[in-house]
């Protein structure tokens, strides 16, 4: 779907854009929005919560279209404040439900396993659950406390985004090796409703951190060259 497709506006009813696309209530848990809105529209809300309507109609489109590519055009450098907070909420979102729910179907799905099998998959999803959890932090410890830093002072701090965007690794890619492990190498015997159980949520999550990766490739690294480039010049 191309951007011009996209249905979603400022006058839309909230209520009605959920009904649209129920995934999105997701959304509103990262942005800490609160259920009971009545009939507010799109820009009531988000005037109320301080968000730009622009801003939240583009992350609606990223997890509503598959095909969408967001633009930076519309936004500004509050929506950097607001996509480093929607970033830290879908890092708890990660790592508080979805990676806790994998481990504990794989947990129980190994249960039922030989022991070479155990062991390939325990040792790959703790691999896994070690590199996502580096992924986060340096993050959270060095890429939003440096961008937090710019609006403070207008510091880079010997840093600068481009080192986040060369050094950015796709943490939903070993997702699909696991998604292989368990179609198409474990034996039939082994139970199929847990297995599919599983795999319905790692298919949810790889699909979840794509769009999170898009946010950061697309609408995060962006604005921030853009502070950074006029903090540059300033000085």
């Amino acid at each position: 779907m191309s951007n011009k497709e996209t249905i979603y506006n400022k006058r839309m009813k909230v209520a009605d854009l959920l009904a649209s696309d129920g995934n999105l209530l997701s959304i509103l848990q990262r942005l800490d929005i609160r259920l009971g809105f009545g009939e507010a529209t799109v820009a009531d809300l988000c005037t109320r919560y301080g968000i730009s309507a622009e801003l939240f109609l583009i992350i609606c489109n990223i997890y509503s279209f598959r095909e969408y590519q967001p633009q930076v055009d519309s936004l500004g450098e509050n929506d950097i404040k607001s996509i480093t907070t929607y970033l830290r909420a879908s890092h708890r979102y990660y790592t508080s439900i979805c990676f806790p729910t994998i481990h504990n179907s794989i947990h129980l799905l190994v249960k039922e396993l030989d022991e070479v099998s155990r062991k390939l998959i325990d040792k790959f999803y703790d691999d896994y659950d070690n590199e996502v959890s580096n992924h986060f932090r340096y993050e959270e410890d060095v890429v939003f406390p440096y961008i937090e830093s710019l609006f403070v002072k207008g510091d880079m701090k010997k840093y600068s985004i481009s080192q986040f965007e060369h050094n950015h690794s796709n943490i939903g890619e070993k997702l699909n090796d696991l998604k292989n492990i368990i179609t198409k190498y474990l034996g039939e015997e082994y139970s199929n409703p847990l297995r599919f159980e599983l795999l319905n949520d790692i298919y949810s999550v790889e699909n979840d951190l794509r769009k999170h990766s898009l946010i950061e490739n697309k609408l995060l690294i962006p604005l921030v060259e853009k502070l950074e480039k006029q903090y540059e010049q300033k000085g």
